[in-house]
């Protein structure tokens, strides 16, 4: 990953860091072989996606990813981010939900409309996912809180600071 360069006049605050962290986010390009860095990206996609869709976002985004590296690669990547960052809720939250979610996920997308329990599928895949992204919604911005101040403490890693 190529790091994104600012000037240290730049971060002054810790949202000024929050908003650098996100930007660098955004230009990263998942995977690399740094498992630190695609950790990061792991948590901050997760973070992002489900501040913009919930989990349906998550997978319609990051299901070629998620595939990639199998879904309990990717739960045990992100649930030791989630607590990395002390979001315990939220990793408890995703071990409750998350490989059930995407298993019916994936049914849902590789069957055909015709198929004879294909709308008894969605319906137990929209109800979960409802279940879920309530709960995620429920917890507040905790996670946000959580991740800037992680952004705080390791952007140095993901930027680079010019004088």
């Amino acid at each position: 990953m190529v790091k994104i360069k600012m000037k240290r006049s730049e971060l002054q605050t810790d949202n000024d860091i929050w908003n650098a962290v996100l930007s660098a986010y955004g230009k990263y390009t998942f995977p690399t072989n740094d498992e630190k860095m695609d950790d990061f990206f792991i948590l901050f996609n997760y973070y992002c996606e489900m501040e913009s869709g919930g989990h349906e976002c998550l997978f319609n985004w990051f299901s070629k990813d998620i595939e990639g590296m199998g879904i309990q690669i990717y739960l045990n990547r992100l649930m030791k981010m989630l607590q990395k960052v002390d979001a315990h809720d939220y990793a408890e939250l995703e071990k409750n939900y998350l490989v059930e979610l995407w298993t019916l996920f994936l049914t849902v997308e590789n069957s055909g409309n015709d198929e004879l329990e294909f709308d008894s599928v969605v319906a137990e895949f929209y109800n979960l996912l409802e279940k879920a992204d309530g709960e995620y919604r429920n917890l507040g911005d905790k996670l946000s809180d959580r991740l800037s101040s992680y952004a705080t403490d390791i952007y140095t890693e993901i930027i680079e600071i010019m004088e």
